[in-house]
């Protein structure tokens, strides 16, 4: 057996089927029960109505806004730049590796762990102390 030969499992559940006799336990009402908004067809409330009571979503108040236009930058640790197989790494031969999902706006570099050799990077932007210690292992910080 392999995983593309699995398939799912054949449901076993008897279908149910309403309104089909007393004696089905699902007959006459069709397990609606009597009367009232959920009884009728096409009945019911829309995704957090409380009954007519102002809804939770509208009592709270609105906080804070979403800047449509910040840019969104991928964080590259150090961690990720010592997984690298390239000298010179930039955004594209990082997400060629698979070491980052996306590229977004470009990639930062930040100095979280330890560098272990030396690399020119080429990136958006660097925190201060990663650029520090991609030259003092001899290599070049270049921002695009």
């Amino acid at each position: 057996m392999k995983l593309n030969e699995l398939k799912p499992a054949v449901s076993k559940v008897k279908r149910n089927r309403v309104g089909r006799g007393i004696a089905s336990g699902n007959g006459k009402t069709s397990g609606r029960g009597h009367k009232g908004q959920k009884a009728r067809t096409g009945g019911g409330v829309r995704r957090g109505f409380e009954g007519g009571q102002t809804p939770l979503y509208r009592r709270l108040p609105k906080r804070g806004f979403t800047n449509i236009h910040a840019a969104e930058y991928t964080e590259v640790t150090f961690k990720m730049l010592n997984k690298s197989k390239a000298t010179d790494v930039t955004a594209e031969t990082l997400l060629k590796e698979g070491i980052i999902g996306k590229i977004g706006d470009g990639i930062v570099v930040l100095a979280t762990g330890k560098l272990e050799k030396k690399l020119n990077v080429k990136a958006k932007r660097f925190t201060n102390k990663a650029k520090e210690q991609i030259e003092a292992l001899g290599g070049k910080a270049e921002v695009v």
